[in-house]
């Protein structure tokens, strides 16, 4: 599952969400910090595994929801190339984000899901498949709580107000 199966809706943003959602590392990875820096005083970024980590949870965590029946809508329609950008917009904002060496470029969440309507179902179902992810490469608890309460920041600008009744 590459990100070839993705299509043409996707944002940028929801994207990034769902790739902050599920950021983690395998335990090997994460255990490549230095033993004379505590673990406590290691950035997210270097106790999660580094780049290499996110990119991995980054490709798992897009052919989830590109297979979810529900959100693959968000994925119809990209070419190739498209994909590739967005993956690497969202690498670069989980490493930005959880305190490592890179810089994000892409739009803020609230205009990258501007429109997408967004709705409390699909952002369930994200966090879900987020936290199969991050189970999936054995992400201690400590890390994958900091991980979700990154993307609990973004839900008020990912998440569609729900339209007023008549």
């Amino acid at each position: 599952m590459g990100i070839k199966r993705f299509g043409k809706r996707a944002s940028a943003g929801f994207l990034i969400l769902a790739a902050l959602a599920f950021t983690c590392a395998r335990p090997s990875l994460a255990q490549t910090s230095q033993p004379s820096q505590p673990q406590q005083q290691a950035t997210l970024y270097k106790r999660l595994g580094g780049y290499d980590a996110l990119a991995a949870v980054t490709d798992d965590f897009l052919a989830r929801l590109a297979g979810d029946p529900q959100l693959s809508k968000f994925f119809v329609g990209h070419s190739t190339d498209s994909l590739q950008r967005i993956r690497q917009l969202i690498v670069d904002q989980l490493c930005a984000a959880t305190g490592g060496p890179c810089f994000y470029i892409g739009r803020s969440m609230k205009a990258a899901h501007a429109g997408m309507g967004i709705t409390e179902a699909d952002w369930q179902i994200t966090a879900s498949h987020l936290v199969a992810t991050l189970d999936k490469f054995k992400v201690p608890e400590r890390e994958k709580g900091e991980v979700m309460a990154l993307i609990a920041s973004l839900k008020q600008d990912i998440v569609a107000a729900p339209e007023p009744k008549k």
